[in-house]
């Protein structure tokens, strides 16, 4: 069965470009111009993956991303955008995109990170069973056989939860399978091109900044004060999760 996309780009042309090439490769798309439109389509008809436009009129896409997250929706977002440093991409991963693309783009690079997207989504993409639990709640008393645990940290795949100490992370997809990945690989060094494959289906080489930004943010959530860090850099490599 045809995938949904709900597309939302203010550019005319590129929007056009975008619902022509993403149709002929055989998706059902809903094309709109702006945030509004976007946020009463994914209300009326949730899609199976968003591609947002950061720069909209009106209510843009990190908007519509958030509005949506605060809802406990976690159909997955692909963010278009033309800005390349890196706080503007950590400023939609906040937001709650999954993935981004920086203009101009390569049309097959879009089709990959699509793939991807819905790949890890599965069957049931739209709003998630599987929200973060009310903050302030603690650290499971039994640890059954489902959990998997390393330097310090508990993760349950099943329910997509993962705790540091007592204290529970909220993260988003894509954090989560990175950091599952590394978890169930700790003191093992992961090459880039490993993680690529394994969290986005597709290596993006050695110019892509990606995954640099997706290890950053989860630094930011799993850090605390005095404490170790987890994800260590081995430069010209890759990643190891360790505690020291």
């Amino acid at each position: 069965m045809a995938q949904n996309v709900l597309l939302a780009e203010d550019d005319r042309a590129i929007r056009h470009a975008l619902e022509r090439a993403l149709t002929l490769e055989g998706y059902r798309v809903t094309a709109v111009a702006d945030g509004v439109e976007a946020l009463a389509h994914a209300h009326k008809s949730p899609p199976d993956v968003l591609v947002l436009d950061v720069m909209m009129p009106g209510i843009d896409g990190l908007q519509v991303a958030r509005v949506l997250r605060a809802e406990g929706d976690r159909t997955p977002i692909l963010m278009l955008t033309a800005l390349v440093e890196t706080a503007d991409r950590i400023a939609g991963l906040d937001a709650g995109a999954d993935d981004y693309v920086v203009k101009p783009f390569d049309i097959e690079e879009v089709f990959a990170r699509l793939r991807a997207l819905l790949r890890r989504a599965g069957p049931a993409s739209a709003p998630a069973a599987d929200a973060a639990a009310p903050a302030g709640e603690t650290l499971p008393a039994a640890a059954p056989t489902r959990y998997v645990e390393a330097a310090g940290l508990r993760m349950d795949p099943q329910a997509r939860r993962v705790w540091r100490g007592g204290r529970e992370l909220e993260l988003t997809r894509t954090e989560f399978e990175l950091l599952e990945l590394l978890v169930r690989n700790a003191g093992i060094v992961l090459d880039h091109s490993t993680i690529y494959d394994r969290i986005w289906g597709y290596d993006f080489g050695p110019g892509s900044k990606n995954l640099a930004v997706y290890v950053g943010y989860l630094r930011r959530k799993l850090d605390e004060p005095g404490a170790p860090q987890l994800i260590h850099t081995v430069r010209g490599v890759g990643y190891v999760l360790r505690e020291s």
